[in-house]
């Protein structure tokens, strides 16, 4: 049998031991934001600086991670398409687990826990096991994105709604969506995880009436050094797709036509370097 710290078959690593039984500790869904440390919120920050074990999503950026504890344990439970480390019963399983072992766990989500994050099925796990369970919500990337390209997602006269809807399905394919709803135009549509599928989307749209020449962005890694923009139309949305590889959003609606498709270049000296974050790092 695996011992304590040790790794079983199936992936999930193996508590118990010699110890002492501990009272419960707690499960903490945190939001990291979209990638730039600066966009944690003080309660993030705080929380983060009292884990006993980090699980972490694969778009947490690594200088968000660093702000944990030296001596957290750290666990990665990337999600790509069609790969995933652990199932998400078996991240459920893991959360209680540690936390039945008396240890504070800190589940570090992308964006916020409960945007598309999956964060409310391990909020009913915690419940399920009676293990306490927090919430701290983040910043989605929807919100960097618009912020980023100077976008903003409701606008008077051009954006009375914003919708967030996702653009992959659970079982893979074309998302099922309400197309006339989305189609109508003075609103803004941010899809998430829709790249691989934006001419499936863009199509549909089309079909449903909405104008080929509504201003469209995609977005790639918002808020991140790396950011990428394109500004296009929703009939020229396919073919701007091909450019890019992800984690992106597409976001179109009459607003957009104020984004900037160029990326301003942000000086090393400014971004994710803040006095707070210098402190928190121990002058790092």
């Amino acid at each position: 049998m695996p011992r304590q710290g040790e790794t079983s078959a199936k992936g999930l690593v193996v508590l118990g031991g010699s110890r002492e039984p501990r009272p419960p500790g707690e499960v903490w869904l945190v939001g990291a934001g979209p990638g730039d440390p600066e966009l944690l919120t003080l309660k993030a920050l705080r929380v983060l600086g009292t884990a006993d074990v980090v699980v972490h999503d694969g778009l947490v950026s690594d200088e968000i991670l660093d702000l944990a504890p030296p001596q957290a344990r750290r666990i990665s439970v990337a999600k790509r398409k069609s790969r995933h480390s652990y199932s998400q019963d078996e991240i459920g399983r893991m959360l209680v687990a540690f936390a039945l072992d008396g240890l504070t766990v800190v589940r570090l989500k992308g964006g916020d826990p409960f945007i598309f994050g999956r964060g409310g099925e391990e909020l009913e796990a915690c419940r399920e096991a009676g293990i306490a369970c927090y919430v701290v919500p983040g910043v989605t990337a929807a919100l960097a994105a618009g912020a980023s390209a100077g976008a903003p997602l409701t606008h008077r006269g051009a954006a009375q709604a914003v919708t967030f809807v996702t653009g992959h399905a659970a079982k893979g394919g074309e998302p099922d969506l309400d197309w006339a709803a989305l189609a109508k135009a003075n609103q803004t549509v941010v899809i998430y995880m829709g790249l691989s599928q934006a001419g499936v989307i863009a199509g549909r749209l089309l079909a449903a009436g909405r104008d080929p020449s509504t201003p469209a962005l995609i977005v790639e890694n918002a808020s991140r050094a790396d950011e990428r923009r394109v500004l296009t139309t929703l009939a020229g949305l396919a073919a701007a797709a091909e450019a890019l590889s992800g984690p992106a959003l597409l976001i179109f609606g009459e607003a957009m036509a104020m984004a900037e498709a160029q990326v301003l270049s942000v000086p090393p000296s400014v971004r994710s370097t803040s006095p707070a974050l210098r402190a928190s790092r121990g002058g790092r």
